[in-house]
């Protein structure tokens, strides 16, 4: 009982909103929540609307049905009043105190209310204080492209700038940049930009429009070339002498005036480097934005979306643009290594895969270029190196685990592409370089195990380019690091494959290019030029691969095995170009494994001593060895050769060769005909003429013949022509001497030079 009349009195506290928020239920009450809750909604909807919850008069007057439902929900609410009273009596007498109206309720109130007239709304509303306050703070909110989220609707009144007003914020620019006079070029560089985009809902926001061409030229070259001074002068005033330490421009007391202002502009120049389209434009565009790095620091959106562009730029721009865009990666990457180096490596590298898809010989130079700056960017941080450099190259291993397993010709192909060959030579290229390091040097040996078992995956001839691409990226790896890979069994054992000494089955007009070839064809296994091509290439990865390891001292062991493939390979060819290369490169690996046995008996350690071996190869290396000479100009010429098969140009082009030029049998007839026309229109009778055609027809005949065939053939010798003139076969069997006598009457000298010409 003390508890229900706590309850109760608490109750009595309660003011009227206070109880119709909680409802009229009390925790006492056996009934169920959900009733009482439920019935009082269409007393709380009466109050709130004029027209009560039926809908307007209009609609009640009509519908019976909306007007007997109301009076059913009036007669219910005056019961519950009833019921209040015997349940509550407490409550009761305090609503009596406080709220007769509440008690006094009918059902003629309802009636009343349908006499009123509906509330109408207003045709302009007044804008409110929560209203400004919001339209205020969209103001001077930007979002990421520089654009004010106002009301999309709504049309500003444009003005245009001209010529006379790029040159007058110029020159007070120069003068004294204002935070205003920044903020009114900013908007006029925004226009500009959406004009130059051909966004027409920008065009409208914008407070300036530019429309002709040569204002949108003068502004975008003052703000490339003198805006970003002006403003670096405005935040900081005259930099100290000297300093090389980049200066924050969130640390200048003008940084909160001006922030918004530069957030658009660093936006805007994003756009403009998106859109434009000629080279030149794009570089100073470039060389700006380099520029204009710490500013882009301060804000991470802003900055994000450069490096994004920055990447596409790095990946399929024009020469100058990728070096240009590779510079803002970098020096975006050294000042904010933490937050932008791991996203931009990540995305590079994706970028450099898709690249890679497809090779030809322009295509090279670009692959290099990205092997060689994803390499540098990586080499900034090692740790982070390594958590790439481990998933990826786990990636490849997965993926020559199921080619492996499986043996499929669709995992055959996720392995055999242009894409994981190049991906396995980055990967080379990345531990070469930043080797020795400590963070790295545990993925020497997985590494060297997928390209190994790439190469035994489909050990076929078809396959020898993709074989030569392997071979190359394990002896740089070996190289480089130090460490012992067995790549020369891998070159040997084509020599035991392929018989050289095979006649070829068709000959081929040009040579294969290894270089940007990974599977051959069997036409291409038939031809001249592969057994030519695939021969040099031996040559030069032995060549390299023993270059590598000549200065150690254990190199006349280690080259044993190439010495005898070299001896049985001279032994069984038959073929002399193919012997003259080998011999020549057994004779310099002789040599130099001569020259390391030599030096190596006059050493005084013994060969458990390590750091007396190294000191021993280091000086040897130094020193240079027979082999080593050999290839640094052998290499001068290769790389010279490359150069040229990379260029699309032939090796021997650069020599000049006489050129011949052959004139075509019609031609030379015409002219002749022309030239000896006096020989054919002879003054004879017509009989004689008829009679000579008909005797000397079989002589004639074949002298013609034996004529065309020596125009055919192109050559003639003086030995033929003074034959027919004796009289030859022919001559005795078709002609008699009379007609040979007008025959050596008629113009000499011209017959003479008409086969004179022939011979030439």
């Amino acid at each position: 009982m003390a508890a229900a009349r706590s309850r109760k009195r608490r109750l009595a506290e309660l003011t009227v909103d206070e109880f119709l928020a909680s409802g009229f239920d009390s925790e006492s009450e056996s009934e169920s929540e959900g009733a009482p809750e439920a019935e009082t909604q269409p007393a709380r909807g009466a109050a709130r609307s004029p027209d009560g919850p039926s809908g307007p008069p209009s609609a009640r007057h009509d519908d019976p049905h909306l007007s007997s439902r109301h009076k059913g929900y009036a007669s219910e609410h005056k019961d519950q009043l009833s019921r209040l009273k015997l349940r509550d009596p407490e409550f009761y007498k305090f609503l009596q105190e406080n709220d007769q109206s509440l008690l006094n309720f009918s059902d003629s109130d309802s009636s009343e209310d349908e006499g009123q007239q509906p509330h109408s709304l207003p045709e302009m509303l007044e804008p409110g204080p929560l209203c400004l306050v919001q339209e205020a703070s969209e103001e001077g909110d930007e979002d990421e492209d520089g654009v004010s989220r106002g009301l999309k609707g709504k049309k500003r009144d444009s003005a245009p700038v001209t010529l006379a007003m790029v040159e007058r914020w110029k020159h007070a620019s120069k003068q004294h940049l204002t935070p205003r006079l920044f903020h009114e070029i900013v908007q006029a560089l925004r226009a500009a930009v959406a004009t130059a985009q051909g966004d027409q809902e920008g065009v409208e926001a914008s407070k300036f429009q530019v429309t002709d061409s040569a204002v949108f030229n003068a502004l975008v070259s003052f703000c490339i070339r003198d805006l970003l001074g002006c403003l670096q002068k405005l935040l900081f005033g005259k930099a100290p002498k000297g300093s090389s330490r980049v200066q924050q421009p969130s640390s200048s007391p003008l940084w909160g005036k001006l922030r918004l202002d530069v957030k658009a502009y660093l936006g805007s120049v994003i756009q403009l480097v998106a859109c434009v389209a000629e080279t030149t434009v794009a570089a100073a565009l470039l060389q700006h934005v380099g520029n204009s790095v710490p500013y882009f620091l301060t804000f991470p959106r802003q900055c994000r979306m450069l490096l994004k562009r920055m990447v596409t730029l790095w990946s399929t721009g024009e020469e100058t643009l990728r070096v240009l865009a590779f510079l803002v990666l970098t020096r975006v990457c050294r000042h904010k290594k933490d937050t932008f180096l791991s996203p931009v490596l990540k995305q590079m590298y994706i970028t450099y895969v898709r690249n890679c898809k497809f090779t030809s010989p322009s295509a090279l130079p670009l692959i290099g270029f990205m092997q060689r700056t994803l390499t540098e960017l990586l080499a900034l941080d090692t740790g982070a190196a390594y958590q790439h450099a481990f998933l990826y190259i786990r990636q490849l291993a997965v993926h020559l685990r199921n080619a492996m397993t499986t043996r499929r010709k669709e995992t055959y192909q996720s392995v055999y592409n242009w894409q994981f060959v190049h991906c396995l030579r980055l990967w080379c290229h990345v531990l070469s370089t930043v080797c020795p390091s400590e963070a790295l040097q545990p993925l020497i040996y997985p590494l060297s195990q997928v390209v190994i078992g790439c190469i035994k995956l489909v050990p076929t001839a078809r396959y020898y380019p993709l074989r030569m691409h392997c071979v190359r990226a394990l002896t740089l790896l070996s190289e480089r690091t130090g460490v012992f890979i067995p790549v020369l069994p891998f070159i040997l054992e084509v020599f035991q494959q392929v018989d050289f000494n095979r006649r070829p089955g068709r000959m081929s007009s040009k040579p294969i290019n290894f270089a940007v070839v990974l599977k051959l064809s069997k036409v291409n296994l038939q031809e001249k030029a592969y057994r030519d091509g695939l021969l040099e290439q031996l040559y030069d990865l032995t060549l390299e691969y023993l270059h590598s390891q000549a200065h150690t001292i254990a190199f006349p062991e280690l080259a044993l095995p190439a010495v005898l493939q070299l001896k049985s390979f001279l032994r069984e060819c038959k073929v002399a170009n193919y012997c003259r290369q080998m011999r020549q490169l057994l004779e310099k690996v002789q040599e130099n494994a001569d020259h390391i046995c030599s030096r190596r008996q006059k050493a005084s350690f013994g060969v458990s001593s390590q750091q007396a071996v190294d000191a021993w190869e280091k000086q040897t290396r130094e020193e240079g060895t027979p082999l080593t000479k050999y290839y640094s100009q052998w290499r001068k010429l290769r790389d010279r050769e490359i150069q040229l098969e990379i260029s699309g140009k032939e090796r021997l082009e650069d020599l000049d060769f006489p050129e011949i030029k052959r004139q075509k049998l019609g031609d030379k007839k015409d002219e002749d005909r022309v030239e000896f026309k006096d020989l054919f229109d002879l003054d004879s009778d017509e009989d004689d003429t008829m009679d000579f055609s008909e005797r000397g027809t079989p002589g004639s005949s074949g002298a013609q013949q034996r004529a065309e065939d020596e125009d055919e053939d192109g050559s003639s010798s003086s030995g033929e022509v003074s034959h027919l003139e004796d009289g030859g076969p022919d001559a005795e069997a078709g002609l008699v001497p009379l007609e040979l006598w007008l025959l050596a009457q008629g113009p000499e000298d011209e017959l003479q030079d008409l086969q004179l010409s022939e011979e030439d």
